[in-house]
């Protein structure tokens, strides 16, 4: 069967398999130079304190190499800098996206921030990512995956690149766990959000498009024993904000 004639989800719609990197593409084409500004009006900027805590559990050392995948923008990348001095080791971050507006965007950031010697911007797809194998001690993906074609794909590239003792961090929306939250969150997530996406960015389907692609993602659980297929070891998850977004983690044994 065809990549037009197999079909993958787009939200709550499915569309032809080869379609859906190219519509993601385009949505986010469109809201590169609003995107942070969007994460902090649609989480009321709780976004900060969950990326903060992903950085957390990574734990780096003065000498991690990580990738962060899908993150053109640079926010994980520069906030892992900011936690390790270059005086003290030799840090470096590899930022991976496929969109080239989210990366002019993270690297007219690193500029302002006097960074650039110590990031790299590449283009690339999360499922055919432009590096060799175990070249990376950390991997990261925040609020990403779930808009590839192919997770599992993803999740084989992610174990491909890391080095043996490497490590797998995501961050994504994840399955809320208290009926009233749930509610809530749905209320929020149905109405404001794609209204903050009309008046901010223009872009109401867009945010139409990142709701319904949350309700898709698989659970924790779920999304857990993907990672293990992936080859993973020690797969455990943290949710945050009662579920609303989870990290998971893995190693490369």
């Amino acid at each position: 069967m065809s990549d037009e004639q197999r079909t993958v989800p787009f939200g709550f719609r499915e569309v032809a398999e080869g379609e859906k990197s190219r519509l993601v593409g385009r949505i986010f084409t469109n809201v590169a130079r609003r995107y942070d500004v969007m994460n902090d009006l649609m989480s009321l900027g709780v976004h900060r304190i969950w990326k903060q805590a992903l950085l957390d559990w990574l734990a780096p050392s003065p000498d991690t190499q990580l990738l962060d995948v899908a993150g053109g923008t640079g926010d994980i990348a520069f906030r892992f800098l900011d936690r390790l001095s270059p005086k003290k080791g030799s840090a470096r971050a590899t930022v991976c996206d496929i969109n080239p507006e989210m990366l002019a965007v993270g690297r007219a950031r690193a500029q302002e921030r006097n960074c650039l010697d110590r990031v790299d911007f590449a283009g690339g797809d999360a499922e055919r990512l432009p590096f060799p194998d175990a070249n990376f001690d950390a991997y990261t993906i925040a609020f990403g995956i779930r808009n590839v074609t192919h997770v599992e794909r993803a999740l084989t590239e992610a174990y491909r690149v890391l080095k043996p003792g490497g490590r797998f961090l995501c961050l994504e929306f994840s399955k809320v766990d208290n009926p009233t939250l749930e509610r809530l969150y749905d209320f929020w997530s149905f109405n404001a959000i794609p209204a903050i996406g009309q008046a901010i960015a223009n872009d109401r389907a867009a945010y139409e498009y990142l709701v319904e692609s949350i309700r898709r993602f698989p659970p924790q659980k779920t999304f857990a024993a993907m990672i293990e297929a992936a080859g993973f070891k020690q797969v455990k998850w943290r949710d945050l904000s009662g579920g609303i977004v989870a990290m998971h983690s893995g190693w490369k044994f």
